[in-house]
């Protein structure tokens, strides 16, 4: 009797795992696609496209990249929430994510609840730039100008809870100043304004905008991690010029559906990390600004928490509002 029990308890075990397993091994069958909710010329977009080149030599298959941008992030990450958790659809993420569970209260979805971790990507420190026609070289200055013309100065973003405007809600908070936050559809849309004058100042990453600074077209007022960027030695960080404790970095993930087969989740995660721990990409990612992160999916799970707690704190502590 007990050793009935035993083998159709084992029988019932192995009907459930092989199926994974044989998904997990027939994966991918089909093209994969790869949601950014964001506008394309961003980060975000840039390095989903560098895994969508590098994933096939890895696990096969083929591997396409959607832009769904709008309402800070939400529309893009409803679609992924919204699909079959097979492994065909994924969601490029960043820690716009992990503030949007906090600031913004009404989603049609729960970043914990409706998705699984997958594997971290990189992360890079952003650098708060101003257009020449700003009278201010480096934080000291552009404080004090901010506090003469409360209000009149503005900075963009590529929209309401991204990292970029988290930076400069959190610059606001900490250096008691009163900048107008622009936010755009983008970070494309963002970043062309600064560089024509159209707005004063922006925090972008330094995987996109160092280029612009090193050509004059906008001047590099700080960096915002905990160390001076590689890709710019000679520019402090907003920390050691005049606003102590100040940082913000970005960072991308990625995440798939609830319910996606834990096989496929590992399979994915295998291939990030081996992608991402290439002597050559991270050189590459190094030159840009970006450093690599490698987690399993359970590390990647316990960094989401931490990082929706984190910034919950920022955003009670600084009664930083959705716009």
């Amino acid at each position: 009797m007990r050793r009935q029990f035993i083998l159709q308890a084992a029988t019932a075990v192995a009907a459930l795992v092989l199926p994974a397993a044989a998904h997990a091994q027939a994966w991918p069958a089909r093209p994969v696609k790869i949601v950014v909710p964001f506008a394309t010329g961003g980060p975000a977009d840039n390095y989903a496209r560098f895994l969508a080149q590098r994933l096939p030599e890895v696990v096969g298959g083929s591997f396409v990249v959607e832009n769904r941008p709008g309402a800070g992030a939400v529309i893009g990450t409803d679609v992924v929430a919204k699909s079959a958790p097979d492994g065909y659809t994924l969601l490029l993420m960043s820690n716009t994510h992990t503030v949007n569970e906090t600031l913004v209260a009404n989603k049609p979805y729960n970043l914990l609840r409706d998705f699984v971790g997958v594997a971290p990507i990189n992360y890079s420190d952003l650098l708060l730039v101003a257009h020449p026609s700003l009278k201010a070289n480096n934080v000291r200055e552009l404080l004090k100008l901010a506090k003469e013309r409360p209000g009149r100065i503005n900075y963009a973003s590529s929209g309401t809870g991204t990292p970029y405007h988290m930076a400069g809600e959190l610059f606001k908070s900490m250096s008691g100043t009163f900048l107008v936050h622009i936010p755009y559809r983008g970070s494309s849309g963002a970043r062309t304004d600064v560089l024509g004058g159209q707005v004063d100042l922006m925090f972008d990453a330094v995987t996109t905008m160092a280029e612009q600074a090193k050509a004059g077209k906008v001047r590099a007022i700080a960096t915002t991690g905990k160390q001076r960027s590689a890709v710019l030695p000679d520019v402090p960080t907003v920390h050691e010029a005049g606003v102590p404790n100040y940082e913000a970095t970005i960072w991308l993930g990625l995440m798939a559906p609830k319910g996606t087969p834990q096989a496929v989740v590992d399979k994915l995660n295998e291939a990030v990390s081996r992608i991402a721990g290439q002597p050559e990409v991270q050189r590459q990612w190094s030159a840009q600004g970006a450093t690599a992160m490698v987690m399993t999916p359970a590390v990647f799970e316990k960094y989401l928490q931490d990082d929706i707690a984190k910034w919950a704190g920022v955003i009670k502590r600084a009664n930083i509002k959705a716009e």
